[in-house]
């Protein structure tokens, strides 16, 4: 699955540089928060889920899920654009994407208890199916996720609790926000825990296929911490860290390290790959920009 996982990652990469390009141009609507550097974990863990039942529930940051759950290159950047060809009509923006079983919200940590709730459904619905959300080390500030961790361990209800650990809550480092070991925190309503760094996607599906069969084959609640690294700003523009530290993440991430993989396998496949993609974006973008605007974007 190592070209399915690199054409899911350079896909999310290019639409977030892409999407990052336009904003700076004044053709976005609202602000945009990418997931550079994060990929991995969105393609490691949703490959992992079952697409045509399992709900999933993302946040600010939930264009590489949303990607990695739909390959809808089209929905997504029209919807940033504002267009009524969104997959939300242009009227849900950045935050607010929702196909499907697919949803986010831009309130911190407010996705966690609506994720809790989806897997009592699902429980009571007796489909098999189960309940995954992302959230950043933020939201680990807000009383709800522990609120939302105790009821899914009491109830014995099948949900996933995916952590993407990339030490930071928008400008705060997590060693000046949250005291103790997050990983830890789950483990006080007896959740079974598992962490590694997601540097490697297949380890990360890998460790998500061990994560999604507990929660489905015993129904009851998983923590799963990734380690990883937000590469951009936290929104544009936003960021103080100093270039040593950036260039030190920059040596970690996931993305060139499984291309040279794949190229020195077949230069030619991977050269052809990327034509494809860019080609994709391309035909996105002007498609968005000749479409009309949606209510919400409608210029006056």
């Amino acid at each position: 699955m190592r070209w399915q996982f690199h054409e899911q990652m350079h896909t999310i990469r290019r639409v977030e540089e892409t999407l990052l390009e336009l904003f700076s141009k004044g053709l976005l609507f609202g602000t945009v928060h990418t997931c550079i550097g994060q990929e991995a974990v969105a393609v490691g863990v949703v490959n992992a889920l079952d697409r045509e039942q399992d709900v999933i529930w993302s946040n600010h940051r939930g264009h590489g899920h949303f990607l990695a759950y739909s390959d809808d290159v089209d929905g997504l950047i029209a919807e940033v654009m504002g267009r009524a060809t969104g997959v939300c009509g242009g009227i849900g923006g950045t935050q607010h994407l929702h196909t499907r079983n697919f949803y986010t919200n831009g309130v911190l940590g407010g996705t966690v208890p609506c994720a809790v709730g989806a897997a009592f459904a699902e429980k009571a619905r007796g489909a098999g199916a189960i309940s995954t959300v992302f959230m950043g080390d933020g939201a680990l500030g807000e009383g709800v996720v522990y609120e939302s961790m105790n009821i899914a361990a009491l109830w014995e209800l099948p949900v996933l609790f995916v952590l993407e650990h990339n030490g930071y809550a928008q400008s705060t480092p997590t060693s000046l926000e949250h005291a103790g070991d997050l990983a830890t925190r789950a483990a006080t309503f007896g959740i079974e825990c598992a962490q590694l760094r997601a540097d490697d996607v297949e380890k990360v599906y890998a460790a998500a296929q061990k994560a999604v069969a507990v929660v489905r084959g015993e129904s009851r609640p998983y923590f799963l911490v990734l380690h990883t690294d937000r590469l951009m700003p936290h929104s544009k523009g936003d960021d103080t860290r100093s270039a040593a530290e950036l260039a030190d993440l920059r040596a970690r991430d996931p993305l060139p390290k499984l291309r040279s993989r794949l190229v020195a396998e077949d230069e030619s496949r991977m050269a052809a790959l990327e034509s494809q993609i860019e080609a994709r974006l391309t035909a996105a973008v002007a498609a968005a920009t000749a479409a009309p605007f949606g209510k919400a974007g409608a210029k006056h």
